[in-house]
């Protein structure tokens, strides 16, 4: 029919100025400056998560972190710190009286047992003698120092010890002397041989003890502290000879001077 125009292909129909090569829009040969549509605008995007929304433009501001070493901590109030000390003040008086409650003073420490607390047991079986009169009760060259250096006092006591099945005697004689020069004049005299000694309880028959050694015979030790002089001399009942024990008991024994004086 005239007037009417047919095409092979409908893909490459012409129609409106639209061009069929490619198949592409006859606006891509626009001019480019040409105005866009409009597009409608949505809702605003959700701020991102954990960031306050805020009115319409506002910048939004980073939360708050901890505080740095530059922030300075509040000032505590006079009334504030005066109310910190008084509940300091309460407190130590609170304390102080439960301390002081049973009484005032800090309980003692308990006293050793002198005849228990070393390195042997001691059971006492004479004495102990106490008496002013220490030339009465020497012999020898002791006796004639004693005459012309009297003595403030002096202690005597036998004692038994037992270790290892070996039973010992030890005699502990204790001399009181003004000072600590005549003290130490009189251990000299003791401690040196032959020159007598002051009498222990078996030798002047004061203590009847059945097989009692002669402890004058036995194992010696002595010792001063200040004007008290300490005088031991100790014997095995089975009259043995080991001499080790014995030093080991007399060098111990040596703290029993005084006890019961």
């Amino acid at each position: 029919m005239a007037g009417t125009q047919y095409f092979p292909n409908p893909g490459e129909r012409r129609d409106n100025g639209m061009a069929a090569a490619g198949g592409r829009d006859s606006r891509d040969s626009m001019d480019s400056t040409a105005p866009l549509p409009r597009v409608p605008a949505g809702p605003p995007a959700p701020p991102p998560y954990g960031v306050p929304s805020g009115p319409a433009g506002a910048v939004p501001v980073a939360p708050r972190g901890p505080a740095g070493p530059d922030r300075q901590l509040p000032r505590l109030t006079p009334i504030t710190a005066a109310a910190l000390v008084a509940i300091a003040l309460v407190s130590g008086l609170l304390w102080w009286v439960i301390r002081h409650d049973s009484g005032g003073s800090e309980p003692e420490a308990v006293a050793q047992d002198p005849l228990t607390s070393g390195q042997f047991r001691y059971e006492v079986v004479a004495g102990p003698e106490n008496t002013t009169d220490c030339a009465a009760n020497s012999y020898g060259k002791v006796e004639d120092w004693f005459a012309e250096h009297s003595c403030d006092g002096l202690s005597r006591a036998l004692y038994v010890t037992e270790t290892g099945g070996q039973r010992a005697l030890v005699s502990v004689v204790q001399v009181t002397m003004s000072t600590p020069e005549l003290a130490q004049q009189l251990k000299v005299i003791t401690d040196t041989d032959n020159t007598g000694n002051v009498n222990d309880l078996v030798r002047d028959g004061t203590a009847n003890i059945p097989g009692a050694p002669e402890v004058a015979g036995g194992e010696y030790d002595s010792k001063v502290d200040g004007g008290e002089v300490t005088i031991v001399e100790a014997r095995l009942f089975d009259d043995s000879s080991d001499r080790a024990l014995l030093s080991r008991i007399t060098e111990d024994a040596l703290r029993l001077g005084g006890v019961g004086g």
